[in-house]
């Protein structure tokens, strides 16, 4: 979402002791002291968050007299930026007994108060679902209407729901697969009250799809859709895993570019990789810098280069001048092979395609294959340099440098946040892409990986 936000305006309250809140979410960036998901509130003295604070949850909420019950969640890290996060929060503090006035869970999983501090919840009525001068919010923090200290959610968000008047568990709106998978239900079976409501269902909606007509709004920035989503994760660049430090990513982890202030090479890497199968991608250049290329690595078979001691992983790249590298084919600096093709400079749109099956990878530019590598015929490749090592591949970009950068688009149909304007052919029906994308070929992801 970035600088994106939602925002729930009403002028009466609603039950302010019971409601339950309902998410998926994936991260784009862990690392940040606070990206709140969920939040309430509108001036100085009442407010309630839920949101990332720097590895961990951090939640709280401020009562009518007792004021604010705040928790953490510092031994419960949440580091991963390649699946989706399933959240509940039940809020019912009419129970009996302290420790189910909050329940809180994470993909199916109850944390145990203990998990989370065991604050003294009282039974009163909190600043959530208080809509008098005050609006519930998701991707930034609600107070920044009084402030504009906005605390932006930096990801994806989806199936939001908010339940007036009804505490539900994880179960009702999600389950475990045969293989003890968290999955989604599309359409679950609850009440969502007078106040409720159910947006971002299979899209950037924000209609309410609960039948209340409660409908939100996007109250900064642009809500853009994308296919990734909790049924089929897309592969993104890793923030967790690059080499070279001064690689950086935006817009949800589809953006990588480098830091001038270096001259380490600098290279990204997809979360998602495979061993098998037939892979396709896109890479629309924003700035070459020096030395920028576009490849794919072998991220688990790293060699230690004499040029400069350090250790990198098996790539196959081509770089903006045209040239093909194999780097990690032994020990010494990368071998070149000879020209791909013509060089590549800012907004040309870059193609590649992994055959893991017959142990080649092919280049593209602008919608024409280079090199004589055709995907479809299952021979030859690009420049003919066949894949040689431990076969564990991602989509890599990198460069040194003048900070190269580039937009991949691994199949959600965007670059960066600009939309395809047209969209080629996919026999897999997996992934928008700008062209055609090879016979045989599809995104990689959860699906693209299982077919």
């Amino acid at each position: 979402m970035a600088s994106t936000y939602i925002k729930r305006v009403d002028t009466t309250d609603g039950n302010r002791k019971v409601w339950t809140w309902s998410a998926w979410v994936k991260l784009d960036n862990t690392n940040i002291a606070g990206q709140n998901m969920f939040s309430a509130g509108g001036n100085n003295v009442d407010e309630g968050q839920f949101k990332f604070a720097n590895n961990t949850l951090s939640f709280f909420n401020d009562y009518a007299t007792t004021g604010r019950v705040s928790s953490s969640t510092p031994s419960r890290l949440l580091r991963d930026v390649n699946g989706w996060y399933h959240f509940v929060w039940r809020h019912k503090v009419d129970e009996t007994s302290n420790d189910d006035r909050w329940k809180i869970y994470i993909n199916g999983e109850r944390l145990q108060p203990s998990d989370y501090g065991s604050p003294t919840i009282p039974n009163e009525e909190g600043v959530y679902n208080r809509f008098t001068n005050k609006q519930i919010w998701f991707g930034a923090r609600a107070k920044a209407q009084y402030d504009s200290s906005y605390q932006y959610f930096s990801g994806l968000m989806s199936h939001i729901h908010f339940c007036d008047g009804y505490a539900y568990d994880a179960t009702d709106f999600g389950e475990y697969d045969a293989n003890g998978v968290w999955k989604i239900k599309t359409s679950p079976s609850v009440n969502y009250g007078t106040h409720g409501f159910f947006i971002l269902k299979d899209g950037n909606s924000v209609t309410d799809q609960s039948g209340n007509g409660n409908d939100c709004t996007v109250g900064g920035g642009t809500l853009t859709n994308t296919e990734d989503n909790p049924s089929n994760v897309f592969a993104t660049f890793n923030a967790l895993a690059y080499f070279g430090k001064g690689s950086a990513l935006e817009n949800g982890n589809t953006r990588a570019y480098g830091d001038s202030a270096t001259s380490n090479n600098e290279c990204s890497f997809t979360t998602l990789t495979g061993s098998s199968g037939k892979y396709y991608a896109e890479f629309k250049i924003a700035f070459v810098g020096d030395g920028s290329f576009i490849g794919i690595s072998d991220i688990e078979y790293t060699i230690l280069e004499n040029n400069d001691g350090q250790y990198r992983p098996f790539t196959i790249m081509v770089r903006s001048n045209g040239t093909l590298n194999v780097r990690g084919s032994g020990y010494g600096a990368p071998t070149t092979t000879g020209s791909w093709s013509s060089s590549y400079t800012t907004n040309d749109i870059l193609q590649v395609a992994m055959d893991l099956d017959n142990n080649y990878f092919y280049f593209g530019k602008n919608g024409t294959w280079q090199n004589s590598g055709v995907p479809s015929s299952g021979a030859t490749g690009t420049g003919g340099v066949a894949i040689t090592s431990d076969k564990n591949y991602a989509f890599t970009f990198g460069g040194y440098g003048s900070s190269p950068s580039a937009y991949a688009n691994f199949g959600n149909g965007y670059f960066g946040t600009t939309a395809l304007a047209s969209a080629g052919t996919n026999a897999s029906g997996i992934g928008i892409f700008e062209y055609d994308v090879p016979t045989g070929y599809t995104a990689l992801s959860t699906k693209g990986l299982n077919l």
